[in-house]
C-alpha cells in the first residue's frame, strides 16, 4: 500500500505541474482584447486530446503501481529468488532516454515551425524506441538461455510480466508515433502536427518515468528507498 501511495503522490505532483502550464488558472473575464480572441485562446489552451491522454496515463500509472505493490508483497515470501538484472537493461534505459529527448526536441521544433527538425526528431525517436524493444527481447532471450524461465520462480514471472507490459505500451506508442511521422512527411497542418508531436512526447516522457521506476524496482533500489521512508516515519 505504501508503494501505491508514493507512486500516486509522484503522479499527482507531475499532473499538478503539467496542469499549471495549461492556463487552467487564467481568468478570461480579466483578459484584454477582443472577446472572441480570448475565448479562442481558452478553448485551445487544453485540447480534449491532452485531457484524454492525461486520464489514460493516470490509469496506466495506477496499473503499474499495483504491479509494484504486488511485487513488494510477493518478494517477502520465502520462495522468492531474485534473478540477476541483465546489464543490457542499462543500455536499453539510455536508448529510451534518447528517444524521449528526441521527441522533446521535435515538440519544441514543431512549435517553431521547423519541419526538418521535427522529422529528424520523430525518426530518431522511432528508431531508438525500436532499439529499446529489440534490446528487451535480447535480454529476455539471454535470461531464458541461462535457465531463468517464466514459470521457474515468482521473481522470474514478475520480471517478464512487468517488462512485457511496459514493452506493449511502447509498441502501442509506436503506432501513434508512426501516424505522426506520416503526417510530418505528408504535409499535415502545423497546428495538428504540433498537437500530435506534443501528445507523443507526453506519452514517451511518461513511459520513460515508468521504466525508470521499473528499473529501480528490479535492481532493488526501490525497496531500499521504501525501507528508508518507513524508518523516517517510525
Amino acid at each position: 500500500m505504501s508503494v501505491i501511495l508514493v507512486f500516486l503522490l509522484v503522479i499527482a505532483g507531475f499532473a499538478g505541474w503539467w496542469l499549471s502550464h495549461q492556463r487552467l488558472m487564467t481568468k478570461p473575464w480579466l483578459e484584454q482584447g477582443v472577446i472572441g480572441d480570448a475565448v479562442g485562446m481558452e478553448g485551445s489552451a487544453l485540447p480534449t486530446a491532452k485531457i484524454g491522454l492525461g486520464v489514460f496515463l493516470a490509469v496506466v500509472g495506477c496499473l503499474f503501481a499495483l504491479f509494484a505493490s504486488a511485487y513488494f508483497m510477493r518478494m517477502a515470501l520465502s520462495d522468492w529468488q531474485p534473478l540477476p538484472v541483465p546489464r543490457l537493461l542499462w543500455f536499453n534505459t539510455g536508448v529510451l532516454v534518447l528517444s524521449s529527448i528526441a521527441l522533446q526536441c521535435a515538440s519544441v521544433a514543431a512549435r517553431k515551425g521547423q519541419i526538418a527538425t521535427v522529422r529528424l526528431g520523430l525518426a530518431t525517436a522511432g528508431l531508438t524506441a525500436l532499439a529499446f524493444l529489440i534490446g528487451q527481447l535480447i535480454a529476455w532471450r539471454d535470461l531464458t538461455a541461462d535457465g531463468y524461465l517464466l514459470a521457474s520462480n515468482p521473481a522470474n514471472s514478475f520480471f517478464y510480466l512487468i517488462t512485457g507490459m511496459h514493452g506493449l505500451h511502447i509498441l502501442g506508442g509506436l503506432v501513434g508515433l508512426g501516424r505522426t511521422i506520416a503526417g510530418a512527411w505528408n504535409g499535415a497542418r502545423p497546428e495538428r502536427l504540433c498537437l500530435s508531436v506534443e501528445l507523443c512526447a507526453m506519452y514517451w516522457h511518461f513511459l520513460l518515468f515508468v521504466w525508470l521506476g521499473i528499473f529501480a524496482l528490479l535492481n532493488g533500489w526501490a525497496a531500499a528507498f521504501i525501507d528508508i521512508c518507513r524508518q523516517l516515519l517510525t
